[in-house]
């Protein structure tokens, strides 16, 4: 299984219209490869390297598994959101404090529909995809934002 993104390489730098310092748009993903027994996907976005542990960026589940593209913008018809680390239910892009940051974008092929609802915690998230992971592929990106000084610098 694969996960890509159009707007940036595994590894690259994400656009800074993807974070909560620009547009903070949801990121172009394409999927591929899905295993044909998958009856669900999920899609988190975290970054593990904070100061306070794994911060988690969008937790999103129960994706038709014949979803092949996540649209600029845009979340699958259908597919549900739990609450990232913000406290939103909803996608919120990179914001790190200071220095550059890796954000992961893990996909999991599920053989199941999780039986959790909008709004759910990592936590909850995690314990309903417990033994039910077919196959797995992660995509990273990464982010510094630049101070600049109010004359541009």
């Amino acid at each position: 299984m694969k996960i890509t993104s159009q707007a940036f390489k595994d590894g690259g730098n994400i656009p800074e219209q993807y974070t909560m310092y620009g547009e903070n748009r949801i990121p172009p993903i394409h999927f591929d490869q899905v295993p044909s027994s998958a009856r669900s996907l999920a899609l988190i976005v975290d970054d593990p390297g904070t100061s306070k542990g794994t911060f988690n960026h969008w937790l999103l589940f129960n994706m038709d598994p014949k979803v092949k593209d996540i649209r600029e913008g845009c979340v699958p018809v259908m597919a549900a959101q739990g609450k990232n680390d913000f406290g939103e239910t909803e996608y919120d892009g990179p914001k790190p404090p200071s220095g550059e940051h890796q954000y992961f974008f893990h996909l999991y092929a599920l053989n199941t529909v999780l039986p959790i609802s909008r709004g759910s915690t990592r936590e909850a998230f995690d314990r309903a995809m417990d033994g039910h992971i077919l196959e797995s592929a992660t995509l990273m990106g990464k982010y510094a934002h630049e101070m600049r000084s109010a004359n541009g610098r």
